[in-house]
């Protein structure tokens, strides 16, 4: 049975983040608020919270996993940057927007693609994801909240708690955050290329 933590969604509670991050801390898979649409969060060190997610989500082992970070210093730790990947991303974060790019050997072997070791990087821009990832002090490793064979993603969060309550250890209910996922932008080539638009304005890239 999940915990359900009733969060503000500006000014999130102190108490109910730490319960949150206690909680991952011990291996939890948790839902949480992003500013493109709910996610699904575990530790990045946590091999049996990624093994849940892609059985609650029915993912392949093909699946880019995103690493969402709370800076552009952390970010920088985990993905190998030229200059206009730097300035360009830089002034696009935090926001909706997911980073393809090669991955550095802070990142776990099992979560980078297995030719390419390139890995998806996000800095949302949303205060509960934010306050989370800051008391946490790591990234998180996270993957959009879409259940499988559904029309629409959950924009609520009683309707996880209710439809996942069996798999999940703990919901972050912050209200309403949206039905689109991120814009996603590979930029393994060494140029920025559209793969997915979303909530993020494309064009800028």
């Amino acid at each position: 049975m999940a915990r359900y933590l009733d969060v503000h969604p500006h000014d999130p509670q102190p108490r109910a983040i730490a319960q949150t991050v206690a909680l991952l801390r011990e291996g939890a898979v948790v839902a949480y608020p992003t500013d493109s649409m709910y996610a699904l969060g575990t530790r990045v060190e946590n091999p049996d919270g990624l093994e849940r997610i892609r059985r609650i989500r029915h993912l392949d082992d093909k699946h880019h996993f995103t690493l969402v970070c709370a800076d552009f210093a952390q970010l920088g730790q985990l993905v190998h940057l030229d200059n206009s990947a730097f300035r360009a991303i830089k002034a696009a974060t935090p926001g909706p927007y997911t980073f393809i790019l090669q991955a550095t050997p802070e990142v776990p072997r099992r979560l980078a693609h297995p030719k390419k070791r390139s890995v998806g990087v996000r800095i949302p821009d949303h205060p509960v994801a934010q306050a989370i990832l800051h008391e946490l002090g790591e990234p998180l490793l996270s993957s959009s909240l879409v259940v499988p064979g559904a029309e629409w993603p959950m924009t609520e969060g009683w309707q996880i708690k209710e439809e996942l309550d069996a798999v999940l250890d703990a919901v972050v209910d912050a209200g309403d955050c949206g039905t689109e996922p991120t814009t996603v932008v590979d930029w393994t080539s060494g140029t920025p290329e559209v793969v997915r638009a979303g909530a993020g304005d494309p064009d800028r890239f």
